[in-house]
């Protein structure tokens, strides 16, 4: 329940995650608009008894925005949950105003109240999927619901409606799916088909049991059956993600492939709306620019030559990549399981590359004319060498002041397995001799 209505993951076990992540389900598992959207039916249920006097009217409209900022809050104000809420809160006042909402323009003002307070949203992933889905939701679902219309009420709004929103939602996100996780599951028309209509009921009475909790009042008969309807839930969602080959893995796709899927999706929705002869040239358009952009990949990836300091903490991660061949440096530990580590394998999988080597961290490199010196925890090195680049690692007892009067580096690197405290003492003194440096904990991985 701390997961579903608070988006508090940490307490799951892993297997389960995977289980929400196979079935195309995890989306529920983090506090979206789904979430915001119950609240806020449950707060109007409990204000319903006030009338509807102006003052009233006021009174609720004031109570609601401070509940759902609340709620806002207690959930970790996180980009999903920061768009629901600021999404909602304008629908709130939308009905208020008694105005009817248009959807396009509550997102629009959403997204820019959001990125005026906090503009590093944008590259938030979670902020990425929740306005796209929604947008195609919005934009394309009524265009998948015109395909079909079931005269069985029930059909229609329990199976074929829930069915196109999640097929809208997929449609939009499959692009920066695959492009920051490489994977995605066919399973998710499945999965929401069974679980969309029963989870509003499970947050609904779980959200009652819980705020009856909090008053330190259990009623066990209600407990159990919230319990018996999550270990239910869990197990439907585990069987579906047992099918394991429904689950693309491994996709290689770079910025451009994902903005010609997005290309390719748009110009043909426009096209099936309203079809005309220049929609359609469009549209096959946007097929050739998804070819070329797959095209550019593959021959960029073999010509390319790249060495990388990677940013993971308390380890060194350094490769060099020559066309799609990978040379891996570092510790045993992460040699021996290299398939394991996700920080390498989504490296390969992005870059259409393998693994060529594996070897433990040396202390020089030759890269492109340059000369790369590696300092670790030894704090040996040779003066005579005078790198280009000076990489430091496992924080090595060094007086940066005393090397930079032998020789002074184009630029020092220091990776993330260093003490906090001495990259502050080595900022400072880079700073001092006006040499550039680059903290891979703070900008992430250091590429030549």
């Amino acid at each position: 329940m701390n997961a579903l209505v608070l988006g508090q993951q940490q307490d799951i076990s892993k297997d389960v995650v995977r289980d929400y992540q196979y079935a195309g389900a995890v989306h529920i598992l983090a506090v979206s608009g789904l979430h915001v959207g119950i609240i806020l039916f449950f707060i109007t249920f409990l204000l319903r008894p006030l009338s509807n006097s102006k003052s009233n009217r006021i009174i609720k409209l004031i109570i609601t925005i401070i509940l759902l900022c609340s709620y806002g809050i207690l959930a970790g104000l996180s980009a999903s949950i920061t768009r629901s809420v600021v999404m909602f809160v304008f629908v709130a006042i939308g009905r208020h105003l008694k105005r009817s909402v248009n959807i396009y323009n509550t997102l629009l003002v959403s997204i820019l109240m959001i990125l005026l307070f906090k503009p590093s949203f944008l590259f938030d992933v979670g902020f990425q999927l929740s306005y796209t889905a929604l947008f195609f939701i919005v934009w394309l679902q009524p265009v998948l619901v015109s395909i079909w219309s079931p005269k069985n009420n029930f059909v229609r709004y329990y199976f074929w409606t829930p069915l196109t929103v999640s097929f809208a939602a997929q449609i939009g996100t499959l692009p920066i799916c695959i492009y920051y996780f490489h994977q995605t599951s066919l399973l998710f028309f499945i999965t929401n088909l069974i679980i969309l209509p029963v989870i509003g009921l499970i947050l609904g009475f779980g959200i009652v049991v819980m705020l009856f909790a909090a008053s330190n009042y259990v009623w066990q008969p209600a407990l159990k059956l919230l319990e018996l309807s999550i270990w239910l839930l869990n197990k439907i969602v585990h069987y579906i993600a047992s099918f394991e080959n429904f689950v693309i893995k491994d996709i290689p796709v770079t910025f451009y492939i994902m903005a010609s899927m997005f290309l390719l999706f748009i110009t043909w929705t426009i096209w099936f709306k309203k079809p005309s002869f220049y929609k359609l040239i469009i549209a096959f358009i946007s097929i050739i620019s998804f070819q070329i952009a797959i095209f550019q990949a593959n021959y960029s990836n073999e010509k390319a030559n790249e060495f990388i300091v990677f940013s993971k903490s308390r380890i060194s991660i350094i490769t060099e990549r020559k066309g799609t061949e990978v040379n891996v440096y570092s510790n045993d530990s992460i040699l021996k399981n290299i398939n394991d580590n996700l920080a390498i394998k989504s490296y390969l999988i992005a870059n259409f590359s393998k693994v060529k080597s594996t070897k433990q961290v040396s202390n020089l490199y030759y890269f492109k004319g340059k000369k790369i010196l590696v300092i670790d925890s030894s704090a040996v090195y040779l003066n005579d060498k005078r790198p280009d680049v000076l990489i430091l690692r496992n924080s090595p007892k060094i007086s940066l002041e005393r090397v930079f009067k032998s020789w002074k580096p184009e630029i020092v690197v220091f990776d993330a397995s260093n003490y906090k405290s001495y990259v502050k003492i080595w900022k400072k003194t880079c700073a001092k001799e006006k040499i550039p440096f680059h903290a891979t904990a703070e900008k992430g991985f250091y590429k030549l």
